[in-house]
């Protein structure tokens, strides 16, 4: 991503006088304020390039300290997480999520966390491997039609609905086939705008109207909203109200379907320009005999690699803000109580201190010979500490299966028409759709064939 010069220029000149600052208490920063035209993410390339691992700006108004370093990231986000709450960015997450989990603080927050815990624990997420599977077959179905026409398919399009159809069964269960229709903005609508909040967050509605309908038959859903209608506080004894599980609800399907979705379309667009990963995955993926062995996804190393280096480089959640509750200090550095924090796991996860050739794609980085030194909040693509993603594990098996179905039998050629570009908003997405043509693998034809 390049940095414009004018901008570049247009800061070093600041940077001596903001760093004499009396006892270095204060990080430098640029003094122009960032201006909301600009793309954020080039902005803060551009003020690490100039200040180094730690930055003071004035970001949508607010006073932001911006960090790279991952000591400082480890502090805010695992040694001292107490004192820093959710910060500015999830203030718009609110307007489409309401209270549900990844909002909430305090005792509200940790009330729910343990009464939604189960529903994503091991023992519930192994046996939804066989769901996910089936639903990616579908979508092999729907690519192997297109290979055998040499046709081009819209990769961006069907990876979406995919996730989002994995995580709709996976919350409603039987209820998908009646409701699940009325979710496809999801995957259909690209802006993620205040219109798109209003008609996501009328959609409770419909979680509302299965609620009542399951309280009127007296079975026993083992789906996610099955398992949280009847989640009780360990300490009260109290089912979640209405509101507060309708906001659940959304939030787990928001955060189920665009990570997983976007990480997906990276991975596709990489591999089709990695000849020698798309090889290696392919001879992995040949010991893969039946789908009864996806129970045994950890084996499967190199397809892991894969989705790990994915996840690196083009992090979905790709910004984590916090704001301190009190005085603080990262190093040598005064954190003043509300103040913004600003960890772009972005910028961390290319770090050129803690990855070499930190741009380039490479899955070997995460064999585990070279994994064993690593710190371990060089990547963290799912958070860290307390507030880690609830659903990590889920989204993990997810991904994992999808490339085993696909990537056995089909490659997918991207023939590169314009740059890449980047869309930073609240999940890091491509700027337009990836539209590839799939071929068949000769595991692929031989198989089709029988």
């Amino acid at each position: 991503m390049g940095i414009p010069v004018n901008s570049l220029n247009r800061y070093v000149g600041q940077k001596s006088a903001d760093m004499e600052v009396k006892d270095g208490r204060i990080p430098p920063g640029p003094q122009e304020k960032y201006r909301v035209a600009d793309d954020l993410l080039d902005w803060m390339s551009c003020q690490f390039r100039i200040f180094g691992d730690i930055y003071k700006a004035s970001v949508y108004g607010t006073s932001v300290y911006a960090i790279r370093d991952i000591d400082f990231a480890h502090h805010v986000l695992v040694e001292n997480w107490q004192n820093y709450v959710k910060g500015q960015i999830i203030k718009r997450v609110a307007f489409l999520l309401g209270n549900g989990l990844m909002v909430s603080k305090g005792d509200l927050w940790k009330r729910q966390r343990r009464m939604i815990q189960p529903a994503f624990n091991h023992e519930s997420i192994g046996p939804l491997t066989k769901l996910i599977t089936v639903v990616n077959s579908e979508l092999l179905k729907k690519w192997q039609l297109a290979a055998r026409r040499n046709e081009s398919v819209n990769v961006t399009r069907d990876v979406s609905g995919m996730a989002l159809e994995v995580v709709l069964r996976f919350i409603l269960g039987d209820d998908y086939e009646r409701v699940g229709f009325h979710f496809d903005l999801l995957s259909q609508e690209q802006a993620r705008n205040m219109e798109f909040a209003r008609s996501f967050r009328a959609l409770g509605k419909i979680i509302l109207q299965v609620i009542d309908r399951r309280r009127k038959d007296p079975a026993t859903s083992t789906d996610a909203l099955g398992m949280l209608m009847q989640a009780r506080d360990p300490q009260s004894g109290q089912l979640m109200q209405d509101r507060q599980l309708i906001d659940e609800i959304l939030t787990l399907i928001v955060a189920g379907h665009e990570t997983t979705a976007s990480t997906l379309n990276w991975a596709w667009y990489l591999i089709s320009q990695h000849p020698e990963v798309e090889q290696k995955l392919s001879n992995e993926l040949n010991t893969l005999t039946t789908f009864s062995e996806f129970g045994d996804l950890p084996r499967f190393l190199y397809t892991r690699q894969i989705i790990d280096e994915v996840m690196r480089l083009y992090p979905a959640g790709w910004l984590l803000t916090r704001r301190a509750l009190r005085d603080d200090r990262l190093g040598e550095y005064f954190v003043p109580a509300g103040t913004e924090i600003y960890v772009p796991l972005y910028f961390i996860q290319r770090h050129p201190d803690l990855w070499e050739e930190p741009d380039r794609f490479n899955p070997d980085r995460f064999r585990p010979d070279n994994s064993r030194q690593r710190h371990r909040l060089a990547t963290i693509p799912f958070s860290a500490g307390p507030r880690n993603c609830i659903g990590a594990l889920f989204a993990r098996i997810e991904m994992q299966s999808h490339l085993m179905t696909i990537a056995r039998y089909l490659r997918l050629r991207y023939i590169q028409s314009r740059p890449i570009e980047l869309e930073a908003g609240v999940n890091l997405r491509s700027k337009y759709d990836f539209i590839m043509y799939p071929e068949a693998t000769i595991v692929g034809n031989s198989e089709a064939a029988s």
